[in-house]
């Protein structure tokens, strides 16, 4: 890496479920280095969680890394984006009590109809902005308290996002920010504040929770004990940073309704911003945005990314290759026509919460026939994400203006073309697509350190990281796929009984 002495950076993190991602940025946000370290998940069933001390150890081989190349004087402040909605209990020296549970993991819906029905669930929705279900924080700590109680009773502190976890071993402080907040179902969104209402409905402290705090304010500092393990000087200023949604909508540029970011990491969501909550559609989430007085209205889907991951995996198995072959995959989605030959892909691995909220549902293909090749199987897997996608486009209410893509699926260009066919719309995608959240974060610390004046100074300065690639839909794809999306639609009703 060829460097500048006088430089100085912003070291950014994305925490995100399959891996951590670091970039050292310049104040002009030019990327001076990268580096990604995969993280692993914990599977038991149904259930879903990851070991905090993973993503410490992926921080710490990222940071000492960095700090080979650049001279940590050099590296101003550091700062984060990660996965949100996870329940992290920690003990009074800010130690893990045990896996953090991830925001994949339904197991609370029992604690979750009992916090609504003390709320009501009119009540809940607008205190948080959001419905009360078994994914939440606060039904997953009440859940906690009920089934380990020994585990709850060490617990001092809990947070909401992977990243505050490295917060806390930088700086010994429990902090969080208010976009994470509000996917634990205890913030009151409008105040920006826990709701002490929920809390006592859930009959837990507030004291256990997070101090709240804006994507740019400062935490701390970095602690003498975690420079030595981490390479950068001690006093280095930390910013709370966002969860990942803030940053990722933040980096796609959208600033008014009528603008959709759609995600494809992992999980995924569909995006846009607004001034309020908006609370009249169902499966709409509603979080904080990281310019104060706005508001993100997402549709999330736990299955995105991880469909692609999955039939990738398959795919490699039939050929008789041990491991994942994504260029393999898409030379044969190559292979592939609109339509998948009439074959359908309900694309529900992990359960769902959008288009539907069942974290029972399973995935399954239909329509399978004598002629179905492992070209259209491959390909119905990422139309059935397509089809979700669609479903929680039309959720939300302005008409879509322009629509833009981001996270690691924008590398497979068939099915970017699948999503523009299937939206009938041109789809944006960006360059640089998975280190763009955590470039753009860095924009909290200038913020922050009072080298910007506000986060679009800084996002209209990414000259190097604009849209690259725009896929337009294919001429008479609405005739296709019109008649396999209504298909689609009736998939679940009908095959609910069955899980």
């Amino acid at each position: 890496m060829k460097r500048d002495e006088k430089t100085e950076y912003i070291a950014t993190f994305d925490v995100g479920t399959t891996a951590v991602k670091g970039v050292l940025v310049d104040e002009a946000g030019h990327p001076a280095a990268a580096l990604s370290v995969e993280i692993p998940t914990l599977f038991e069933g149904d259930r879903k969680e990851q070991n905090p001390q993973s993503w410490w150890d992926a921080f710490r081989e990222i940071s000492l890394e960095f700090t080979k190349d650049v001279p940590s004087a050099q590296i101003e402040a550091l700062v984060m984006s990660g996965q949100m909605q996870d329940l992290i209990p920690l003990d009074q020296a800010l130690n893990p009590v045990c896996n953090a549970i991830l925001y994949a993991d339904g197991r609370a819906g029992e604690q979750a109809k009992r916090i609504e029905e003390a709320v009501g669930a009119e009540r809940f929705l607008r205190l948080t902005g959001n419905r009360c279900d078994g994914s939440l924080p606060l039904p997953k700590l009440l859940w906690l308290k009920e089934h380990r109680p020994d585990l709850y009773a060490r617990t001092s502190h809990v947070l909401i996002s992977s990243k505050d976890y490295l917060l806390a071993r930088l700086t010994g402080v429990s902090a969080g920010d208010v976009i994470a907040g509000s996917t634990a179902g205890a913030m009151d969104i409008l105040q920006k504040r826990w709701s002490g209402e929920l809390l006592a409905a859930a009959g837990v402290s507030q004291d256990l929770f997070p101090k709240l705090l804006a994507a740019h304010q400062r935490v701390g500092s970095v602690l003498p004990e975690a420079a030595e393990h981490c390479g950068y000087l001690p006093g280095t200023p930390v910013f709370a940073g966002t969860g990942d949604a803030g940053a990722t909508t933040l980096a796609s540029g959208i600033s008014v309704p009528g603008q959709y970011n759609i995600n494809l990491g992992t999980s995924g969501w569909v995006a846009t911003v607004s001034d309020s909550p908006l609370l009249t559609q169902e499966g709409v989430f509603n979080l904080a945005a990281m310019p104060e007085g706005r508001y993100i209205n997402v549709v999330p889907f736990l299955n995105a990314g991880n469909v692609h991951s999955w039939i990738a995996g398959v795919m490699a198995g039939f050929a008789g290759r041990e491991a994942t072959d994504f260029d393999a995959l898409g030379a044969l989605l190559t292979q592939s026509l609109p339509g998948s030959g009439g074959t359908l892909f309900l694309p529900y691995l992990v359960g769902e919460r959008f288009p539907v909220l069942d974290h029972d549902a399973r995935g399954c293909y239909i329509g399978l026939t004598p002629r179905t090749t492992s070209a259209d199987l491959a390909r119905a897997a990422l139309e059935g994400v397509a089809f979700s996608i669609r479903q929680g486009l039309e959720r939300l209410d302005a008409t879509p203006g322009s629509v833009s893509l981001i996270g690691g699926g924008g590398r497979e260009a068939v099915w970017c073309q699948i999503l523009a066919d299937v939206l009938g719309r041109e789809i944006a995608v960006f360059r640089d697509a998975e280190l763009l959240p955590a470039i753009t974060v860095a924009s909290a610390a200038l913020l922050g350190l009072g080298k910007i004046s506000c986060y679009e100074q800084f996002t209209a300065s990414l000259g190097g990281l604009e849209t690259c690639v725009r896929y337009t839909p294919c001429i008479g794809s609405g005739e296709v796929y019109g008649p396999l999306y209504e298909r689609f639609c009736r998939l679940h009703p009908v095959l609910r009984a069955l899980w």
